[in-house]
């Protein structure tokens, strides 16, 4: 724990693998107008984050502290915010993509990024949530409406938004299909999945049809194939945005829709999730929990694409 003005926090100052994150000593930041500055407990960590440390992407050249899940408590507020006070539990998602700096010890964001954390989780277990969680709300409720009794295939559905999005789509009334390796096939339904496909045995494009929703979550040809299982009319959602209307043309041309999106700091997303955590009706499955120290581990754990659930990083 750092003391008076500086916090630790992890940055790089270059691209590459996990071992060019470093920690480093930063000024804690003031809150702006309409901002709170929260002390971090814990921070998520997400597939995101090792695009970003590997290449940049949206945030271009280093330094940066990356990170956008947040589970902590308010620790001062901004000119005009009283939503929140100093001393409240919160939690919730930095705005993606620029809002960045959640591996750090402080935070400022706007407090609408941020709801009350229900008492009856934990900052591990809120940590793990809002990014992936939002997510899969925003793919499955905001942009595809699903419905009870629709068919919905969640590719990688062990992973980080996978795992969520099968209980979020179960919550919705859902019969959910998923693709996972045979390993993973029990954990998956233990969560409600009611049909899965490994992968790695089966082409998931001719087994799988007359589907109303997919997420995909997974890209490459995966997003092709997976039009070819949708019933006419039926939405292909794609958290992998290419920017190109190859897909949403060629979807067309099958009489079937296809959407990308990219998720969005949403305090009523971020509300809903609240609730369906404090009813016991969405859990994140935390893999592993890391020190800040060793966002390096993280990473790499990160890096071998294998995870079931989600990694954390234990700030606090």
């Amino acid at each position: 724990m750092s003391t008076g003005n500086t916090m630790r926090a992890i940055s790089q100052d270059v691209l590459g693998g996990p071992e060019v994150l470093k920690e480093v000593e930063l000024e804690i930041p003031k809150p702006a107008p309409s901002n709170v500055l929260v002390r971090v407990h814990a921070a998520g960590l997400n597939p995101t984050d090792w695009k970003h440390r590997a290449g940049g992407l949206f945030l271009g050249e280093p330094p940066f502290v990356l990170g956008w899940d947040v589970s902590g408590v308010v620790e001062a507020v901004g000119l005009g915010v009283s939503i929140h006070q100093p001393g409240d539990e919160v939690f919730g998602m930095l705005p993606y993509p620029y809002g960045v700096g959640a591996h750090a010890e402080f935070v400022t964001a706007p407090a609408r990024a941020f709801v009350r954390k229900p008492a009856g989780i934990d900052h591990t277990q809120a940590g793990a949530l809002p990014l992936a969680a939002l997510t899969a709300w925003q793919a499955l409720v905001d942009v595809a409406d699903v419905r009870p009794g629709q068919r919905v295939l969640i590719h990688a559905a062990a992973g980080g938004v996978g795992h969520l999005a099968v209980q979020i789509a179960k919550e919705r009334g859902a019969y959910v299909i998923g693709t996972a390796s045979s390993g993973k096939h029990e954990f998956l339904r233990g969560l409600g999945a009611d049909e899965l496909v490994d992968y790695r045995e089966t082409d998931f494009a001719e087994a799988v049809r007359d589907v109303d929703v997919v997420l995909d979550t997974v890209g490459g040809d995966y997003r092709s194939r997976s039009l070819r299982t949708l019933r006419a009319g039926g939405l292909l959602v794609s958290i992998l945005v290419s920017g190109s209307p190859e897909l949403a043309e060629e979807a067309e041309g099958l009489g079937v829709r296809a959407a990308e999106m990219l998720v969005e700091a949403d305090q009523a997303g971020m509300k809903a999730i609240a609730e369906l955590a404090a009813a016991g009706k969405l859990r994140a499955t935390v893999a592993e929990v890391f020190p800040l120290a060793e966002a390096a581990k993280a990473h790499a754990a990160g890096d071998t694409g294998r995870t079931v659930g989600k990694l954390v990083l234990q700030v606090r």
